[in-house]
Parts: structure tokens; C-alpha cells; sequence
């Protein structure tokens, strides 16, 4: 139980990564905030974390919205607690479009839950972390690689590399680390919008993409992991 006593958020908590993460996590003795747009997944998702024997608080919130954020975080400062991991996993793809087929609000939808929300998560927490404190950021190998048919998702998950490694060089002096989590093909529920014909078996679980995280949780203090790669075994699909 090397995180007893410890608390994390954990935003699209409810399915794929983020529940495998908050799962790994519970089961090093964290406790937990648990959120994600739908509330019955959510809940459910939950009620199987608390069997683990942690406290959990859970909270719906589209973090595509500064109020439904800032509701969230006005519960997280009533735990008077601080918030020693923050997991930035909340995300969405989009259907293979090329650019000139590519509608507008799909962009957008895209944009604000995986970039903007990140942003909106990321600035309400700081204001609960201190020194020591880590945030993970799940960006995705797309981060770095480009997709043809996916510009709204590359550019968002572009973005969001771009505006990890800047949070990191900005709270280096506070000594809160920050880890881009940048995992290839992994089994989830998204390749049901990005690519349904996707050949699962030869993708990772979430469940190893987690185990990776909470490995880098448990460095020392005097140590990091700025980006952590995790790839399927058969390589790049």
C-alpha cells in the first residue's frame, strides 16, 4: 500500500484508462476523486473502486466547462486535503474525416474536452497541490505521430504535449513534476469512433498503460519520468 493516505483525481474515470489508473492507484491504498460526464458509469465504475477498501469521492463534470470544473473543486477543497495526483485523462476521438470533410463542431468538441479541458482541470488543481505532488497528462502516441483522417484529435492531443512540457518547466521550481503519458494502441472504447475495424488483439490492455503510471508515481522524489512511451509489443498499427 505504498500511496496509503494519499489522494488523486482522476478525470474520464469511468471507462478504458482512466479507470484502470484509478483502479491501480486504489489498489496502493489512494483514495480517490472519480469523474467523467456520465453518471451512471461513473457511479458504477465507483461502487468496484470503493471495494478495494478507499474512499472515493465522486463527482460528474465536463471539463469542457470552467463552472462544472469549478463546482468539482469546490468539493475537492471542502476534503481539506491536498491533491497529491492529478490524471488528466479525460478524452474523445473522432470519426476518420480528412480535412475538408472535417465539420466545425466536431473540431471543436474535440479541441475543447481534450486540450481545453486539460487547461481548465490543470489551473483549478494547482491550487490544491504542493511540493512533491505529480500531474499525469494522457496525451497519446498521437502527441507526436500524425493520423491521417484524425486532424481534430493530433492537433488537440499536439497541443496538449505542447502545454505539458510547458507546465513543467513552469512548476519545476515548485517541485511538482509532470509526466506526458503518451501510450500507443491500447484496447479501449475509443476505436469504436476513431476506427472500428481496429485489431484489438493486437493492442495493449488499459490495464498495463496504468501499471506503467503508477510505477512512475512511486520514483523517488529526486527523480522523474517527463515522458512515458508505452507501445504494444507488435508495434505501431
Amino acid at each position: 500500500m505504498a500511496l496509503l493516505n494519499r489522494l488523486a483525481l482522476v478525470t474520464g474515470a469511468n471507462r478504458g484508462i482512466g479507470l484502470e489508473i484509478a483502479s491501480a492507484l486504489a489498489s496502493e491504498g489512494c483514495d480517490l476523486v472519480m469523474t467523467a460526464r456520465d453518471g451512471k458509469t461513473l457511479l458504477q465504475a465507483a461502487r468496484k473502486i470503493e471495494k478495494l477498501g478507499v474512499r472515493v469521492l465522486v463527482q460528474t463534470c465536463d471539463v469542457r466547462s470552467p463552472e462544472s470544473v469549478d463546482h468539482l473543486f469546490t468539493l475537492v477543497r471542502a476534503l481539506r486535503r491536498p491533491l497529491d495526483f492529478l490524471i488528466n485523462n479525460a478524452g474523445i476521438g473522432h470519426p476518420n474525416r480528412p480535412v475538408t470533410e472535417l465539420p466545425y463542431p466536431m473540431w471543436q468538441g474535440v479541441i475543447e474536452t481534450n486540450l481545453t479541458g486539460m487547461f481548465l482541470v490543470t489551473q483549478a488543481a494547482l491550487a490544491v497541490m504542493k511540493q512533491g505532488s505529480v500531474i499525469v497528462n494522457n496525451l497519446s502516441i498521437a502527441a507526436e505521430r500524425v493520423f491521417p483522417g484524425s486532424a481534430a484529435y493530433n492537433a488537440s492531443k499536439h497541443g496538449a504535449l505542447g502545454f505539458t512540457d510547458t507546465l513543467r518547466e513552469e512548476l519545476r521550481p515548485k517541485r511538482i513534476r509532470v509526466i506526458a503519458l503518451m501510450p500507443g494502441a491500447t484496447d479501449t472504447d475509443i476505436w469504436k469512433t476513431l476506427w472500428p475495424k481496429a485489431p484489438r488483439g493486437k493492442m495493449m490492455s488499459a490495464a498495463t498503460v496504468a501499471q506503467t503510471v503508477v510505477d512512475a508515481l512511486l520514483l523517488p522524489a529526486n527523480s522523474a519520468v517527463e515522458k512515458l512511451i508505452v507501445m504494444p509489443a507488435v508495434g505501431a498499427l
